[in-house]
């Protein structure tokens, strides 16, 4: 299968535990939609709970 041009893997880092817990494609062209400018909510397995997770660049 072909590889799929302007997406691009990012990781999500917990903005309180700073750990790297989840990764996500995102499309590259057109910006970042404003919900994932602000932060996802996501599950922290440290915490066993949703928090904000931002994306971190590799």
């Amino acid at each position: 299968m072909a590889r799929s041009q302007g997406r691009e893997h990012v990781w999500l880092q917990c903005t309180e535990t700073d750990d790297q817990n989840h990764r996500e494609s995102i499309n590259t062209r057109g910006g970042l939609p404003e919900a994932m400018r602000e932060g996802l909510r996501k599950y922290c397995p440290r915490l066993r709970r949703h928090t904000i997770h931002k994306i971190k660049r590799k």
